[in-house]
């Protein structure tokens, strides 16, 4: 680290409360300083500290948060959103079986550090750091982490769902660099759905056409709500579904009750509900957060079962949303190979790893080359099952 970089000051933080938004947004979203959209809607303040705020993170969730700064004669340059861990819970980079062969060997593998947003499988900078600072604020909060770590006898810090730039950088820094793959709609600017429907074979252009048909029959209509549009009443829907959805899938739903609150309060502006209404009651809800370049689908639930429901306000309004917003892509977040044939096409995730025992870290370096091999075969391998049209079609004439 050159002179500069000697200059700056580490400290951890318990309390995202004790760091001035404008001072975290500066590094975490500096586009948005004119009021436009960030890019990422998950690293701003306001949306961690929901989360904060909400007791979805701190007390016994086992995310306790450790944020990071880095400080150069005062002023903030870089920073992190960093926990330290308790189990490996809402991560969505799995390493259950890394915690397991370390604890068979008579380690702790808990607590660690993670550089993440708590519960968001969405792609995007970690190491965030002020424009004119990017020679030294990432190394700097690498360096930081670590002796958090060491210090603290912890068994390895770990920076999920990176990007590729910073996982390049990790890798010359000296960690561990993980890849793995999920699902993203893109915008190849279409300026309808009839536009993107064009691009698919006629096969698979026909079975969205049938499936968004029965799911606009359910016998009731579907609502797009963002900011002002969004009342507490839809929160109260959209937290029964969240629960259903929640407790089937990780036995105990991540977020609080108070986060939808706090979404109401500080996050609607952000926020994009596509609600299902039946009867004067709500069955059905999906939740999205708007960026500056794609739309990010985060959760959906629901109270009855019709066909198709699901694809259609998950993932069919969803582009429909982002070709009339003009936004590049979609993200509908982790796993799910049905998304496949709904034209939502496999891209590679990143992950940044450094674990303290030495002998663990090179054992987990050399696994990392073997599934590296395995995800990019999976990538080509479900790239070409994908709906899009390749040469001419036999069943063009729909």
């Amino acid at each position: 680290m050159d002179d500069t970089a000697e200059q700056i000051t580490i400290e951890t933080h318990a309390s995202l409360a004790d760091i001035p938004a404008s001072e975290w947004d500066a590094c975490a979203c500096p586009e948005a300083s004119n009021g436009t959209r960030p890019i990422d809607p998950f690293t701003t303040h306001r949306f961690l500290l929901a989360l904060e705020a909400s007791g979805s993170v701190g007390g016994r969730s086992g995310w306790q948060p450790t944020y990071l700064t880095a400080r150069a004669g005062g002023t903030l340059i870089a920073c992190a959103p960093m926990y330290g861990k308790y189990h490996s819970q809402g991560e969505y980079v799995f390493d259950h079986a890394w915690a397991n062969a370390f604890e068979q060997a008579g380690g702790d593998y808990y607590p660690k550090l993670q550089i993440a947003v708590p519960f968001t499988p969405v792609p995007g900078r970690r190491f965030l750091v002020k424009p004119g600072y990017e020679h030294i604020g990432m190394p700097a909060l690498v360096q930081g982490a670590l002796q958090v770590a060491e210090r603290a006898g912890l068994s390895g810090v770990h920076a999920t769902f990176c990007t590729t730039a910073e996982a390049s950088t990790g890798e010359k820094l000296g960690l561990l660099h993980r890849r793995g793959q999920q699902f993203h709609w893109q915008n190849d600017g279409y300026n309808s759905f009839d536009d993107f429907l064009a691009a698919l074979s006629s096969r698979k252009r026909k079975m969205i056409r049938k499936e968004r048909r029965q799911a606009q029959g359910f016998g009731g209509d579907i609502l797009h709500l963002t900011g002002d549009q969004i009342e507490p009443a839809h929160w109260e829907a959209f937290w029964r579904f969240y629960q259903d959805t929640g407790a089937r899938k990780w036995g105990t739903p991540y977020l609080t009750r108070a986060f939808f609150e706090q979404a109401q309060a500080t996050l609607r502006d952000d926020i994009l509900l596509v609600l299902a209404r039946r009867e004067g009651a709500w069955v059905a809800g999906a939740m999205n957060f708007i960026g500056a370049e794609a739309l990010y689908g985060r959760y959906w639930g629901c109270t009855e079962h019709h066909p198709c429901l699901h694809f259609e306000l998950c993932y069919y309004a969803a582009i429909d949303e982002a070709i009339a917003r003009g936004l590049a892509r979609v993200e509908a977040g982790a796993q799910g190979e049905h998304k496949l044939a709904r034209g939502y096409l496999p891209r590679e995730t990143h992950s940044l790893h450094w674990l303290a025992n030495k002998g663990f870290h090179r054992a987990v370096e050399d696994y990392l080359h073997e599934e590296t091999r395995a995800v990019d075969e999976e990538i080509d391998i479900l790239t070409s099952y994908g709906p899009f049209k390749r040469g001419p079609d036999p069943e063009e004439q729909d």
